[in-house]
């Protein structure tokens, strides 16, 4: 184990349940692809059932449990629905998203609030439905994929940004909660990944990389038992160092290098 390792390194997946929401496109697709072929047994659950049925027919180790995320009541069925099927979770990856490039005098509140309930509120409701299982087997393991965009606060992502930054103070939180008790917590802070989300953007994208590439990274983090798995490094450190700059000075440098 490494001597800085803030969770117990995850690298054998064969057999384990994996429950990943938002399993329909993106990184969370590719994790789930990943994992499969990894031996993992994975529950690939969004909204669009049919884009989860080509990987669901490639592996006889998937499993299809169709959920809207928003529906804080639909989560404990999808839940007993995976304990009949396979007896419970041992990982949940929480991958659900939802992203409108927006200035702050842009912004619907209808649309807002929509975005607020698939990146944050739905986490509650999937922690609900998996932790008191877990706790009581002193066991498992939660990942939030929030992203860079939640270190500070970057134009045009009036409330994406601050639904992930909540949820880097939540995976936090769960951390303290949860570590003492056996279940790992993985934070997860991706740059720019080429998926439907960041092409709604226009400008140049820097460091953007694949959602396979993604994929790889989380696990290759999880294999190394770390708890923030940040990339690519060349740029999030970038901006974990422009985290520390005084006010002054990161607004300048917005104004000077951001459109």
């Amino acid at each position: 184990m490494h001597p800085f390792a803030l969770n117990k390194p995850k690298q054998d997946w064969t057999g384990e349940r994996v429950w990943i929401i938002g399993a329909s496109s993106g990184i969370g697709a590719a994790l789930a692809q990943q994992l499969l072929a990894a031996g993992a047994k994975v529950i690939l659950s969004a909204r669009r059932t049919e884009l989860m049925r080509p990987v669901a027919d490639e592996y006889e180790n998937a499993f299809l449990v169709t959920l809207d995320v928003q529906d804080e009541l639909a989560w404990q069925p999808a839940y007993q629905l995976i304990q009949t099927q396979l007896g419970g979770v041992d990982q949940i990856i929480f991958c659900a998203a939802e992203y409108r490039p927006e200035r702050t005098w842009e912004v619907n509140p209808q649309s807002a609030l929509r975005t607020l309930k698939i990146n944050l509120a739905s986490v509650y409701s999937g922690l609900a439905a998996v932790l008191p299982e877990m706790m009581q087997r002193g066991q498992g393991g939660v990942g939030l994929v929030a992203s860079v965009a939640g270190y500070v606060g970057l134009p045009n992502a009036s409330v994406y940004g601050p639904s992930k930054a909540a949820l880097i103070n939540l995976a936090e939180i769960l951390y303290a909660d949860l570590h003492p008790k056996g279940i790992n917590v993985y934070l997860i802070n991706p740059g720019f990944v080429d998926t439907g989300l960041t092409q709604k953007n226009n400008f140049a994208m820097p460091a953007l990389q694949t959602a396979q590439q993604a994929a790889t990274q989380i696990l290759r983090g999880m294999a190394a038992g770390q708890f923030e798995i940040h990339f690519p490094r060349r740029f999030t450190q970038l901006l974990k160092l422009l985290q520390l700059l005084p006010y002054g000075l990161r607004f300048f440098l917005f104004k000077r290098l951001l459109p």
